[in-house]
């Protein structure tokens, strides 16, 4: 995370919100020989202190020895920013160029959990996801048949990871002022089919209150 306070968000709701909105994150922990990692579909719980994620069964951190210490990161938008975007040099000298970014992390600890908590965890996730696409009639694993969800969800193991810490980083030009932050939010903008780039305007636009000039 960037060490800036500047950038830094300890609100544990707004963080919660973020990583529950995004839905998928990169699960990490050491291994025997190094670091490992997963990118992973999740569900948070209602209170934010759990996430209940599934693995393939040949992913090396399903083999890991567990319980254990692991970090799941969480990115959002993000977006190389230019220095002439900011105006002028004669009116803004000195600048740099910076990427602005929204990350969060969740730090805990990464359990295994029982077999039969995977058909409850599975149909969690697709609900969250298929509410997302109504009107669309959601898909629900009774559509398979009698015999294929099982045969799949032998190759899948279930876990938890409890939640003991979170971080949050929103770098979005909040060392900036307002009209040199708009300036560069409009630029951003002005890229065509840049999804990434025009959501991380809306969000410069958004902050309530501007760090020094």
């Amino acid at each position: 995370m960037h060490p800036n306070p500047t950038f830094r968000t300890t609100e544990h709701a707004a963080i919660l919100a973020f990583a529950r909105a995004q839905g998928f994150g990169m699960l990490t922990l050491n291994g025997p020989e190094g670091p490992l990692a997963a990118h992973v579909p999740f569900v948070l719980s209602e209170g934010g202190a759990a996430l209940d994620l599934h693995l393939a069964r040949s992913n090396p951190i399903a083999r890991a020895a567990l319980p254990g210490p692991a970090l799941l990161a969480v990115q959002g938008p993000d977006a190389y920013i230019s220095p002439d975007w900011y105006g002028p040099h004669s009116q803004v000298p000195d600048q740099v160029p910076t990427w602005n970014y929204i990350a969060v992390h969740l730090r805990g600890t990464l359990h295994p959990l029982p077999p039969e908590a995977l058909e409850p965890h599975l149909d969690a996730i697709s609900a969250e996801q298929e509410a997302r696409l109504l009107p669309k009639k959601p898909w629900t694993s009774t559509k398979m048949s009698d015999d294929a969800m099982p045969r799949m969800m032998r190759m899948i193991l279930p876990f938890r990871l409890q939640i003991s810490d979170l971080q949050g980083t929103w770098k979005l030009n909040q060392n900036k002022s307002p009209e040199v932050r708009a300036r560069a939010a409009a630029a951003l903008r002005q890229r065509g089919g840049q999804s990434d780039a025009a959501r991380l305007a809306d969000e410069m636009d958004r902050i309530p209150l501007p760090g020094p000039a």
